[in-house]
């Protein structure tokens, strides 16, 4: 009799749900989130940025042209350190002043600063699904980009007007914006497609990212693509041509004849390459109402009555 109770007793203590424990909890939410769960995301951060006053997207949007200088000058004092004086720089010190270029974004991304390009996901994408929030998002394009147009300029005037930096790193600044500038407006806008689609697809990953860390991660390994493949980014790179011309290197021309087309490109490469893509993955293709297919169950072998 014992050892049927004894037996009974796991019997039921086995049939027992047990709590989840805190380490399975955290598990669960390190699960992959799935292309629905991270749209939410970027739809809820759209409404975030699409009911800020107008004044605070300005601001924000000053302070994220400023930090976007980080890019610009970790790259420039990058090539100044490694590069012999009266030489070019080589293909190798390129390379690694590529490094520090995403530090701007970083510090734009994850301090939360408004960035236009950025906004070619966020606030388009809740319009795709929503079928409104269009004349809130023309206000959010028309105070933001401005707003990072005047801190590009003003890290730029800081550089270059006020001996903060050494001569090398200005030369070393205006160079970069010089060699920005000085492609055909077709080959600056399909360099900015290709500059906006990376960034809006940093955008979403970083919107589905559960650490700090792994945002880091994301943000350097693209962001450092594009610095390497050097495709146009409206904002990144307007500090440096902005550097060329107050330098006297580049004439005021060379700012609006680079930056138009930048602008154009990076608006087609965040809208129509990432936006619309998962748009049509989570909305057209039903990602929101897929279910995950249940485990096959496993049949019970049958027991043949005749043999028994």
């Amino acid at each position: 009799m014992s050892f049927l109770h004894h037996t009974a007793m796991r019997a039921i203590f086995r049939r027992k749900p047990s709590a989840p424990s805190p380490s399975q909890d955290a598990q669960k939410n390190l699960e992959r989130p799935s292309a629905q769960d991270i749209f939410e995301q970027v739809a809820n951060n759209a409404r975030q940025e699409l009911g800020r006053s107008s004044i605070s997207l300005a601001i924000s949007g000053l302070a994220g042209g400023i930090f976007m200088g980080l890019s610009a000058m970790g790259n420039a004092i990058a090539i100044a350190l490694l590069t012999p004086t009266g030489t070019a720089p080589t293909s190798a010190i390129l390379f690694v002043a590529k490094m520090f270029y995403p530090l701007g974004f970083i510090v734009v991304i994850l301090g939360r600063s408004q960035l236009f390009t950025e906004n070619t996901l966020y606030p388009v994408a809740l319009v795709l699904a929503e079928k409104s929030h269009f004349r809130n998002t023309m206000r959010l394009w028309a105070v933001v980009l401005p707003s990072n147009v005047l801190g590009a300029f003003a890290f730029a005037a800081l550089a270059t007007l006020t001996g903060a930096l050494s001569p090398a790193v200005v030369q070393s600044l205006g160079q970069l914006g010089l060699d920005a500038a000085s492609h055909p407006a077709a080959t600056i806008f399909w360099s900015g497609v290709m500059g906006g689609w990376i960034i809006a697809t940093v955008a979403w990953l970083v919107s589905g990212s559960h650490s700090i860390t792994g945002s880091v991660m994301i943000i350097w390994m693209l962001a450092f693509v594009v610095g390497l493949g050097n495709f146009a980014h409206c904002i990144a790179a307007s500090g440096e041509v902005f550097a060329a011309i107050l330098i006297g290197r580049a004439p005021w021309l060379a700012f609006p004849t680079w930056f138009l087309p930048a602008v154009a490109g990076n608006i087609c490469g965040g809208v129509g390459m990432v936006t619309l893509l998962e748009y049509g993955q989570v909305i057209i293709g039903n990602d929101a109402k897929s279910e995950a297919l249940t485990p096959a169950s496993k049949e019970e072998p049958k027991v043949d009555v005749a043999k028994v």
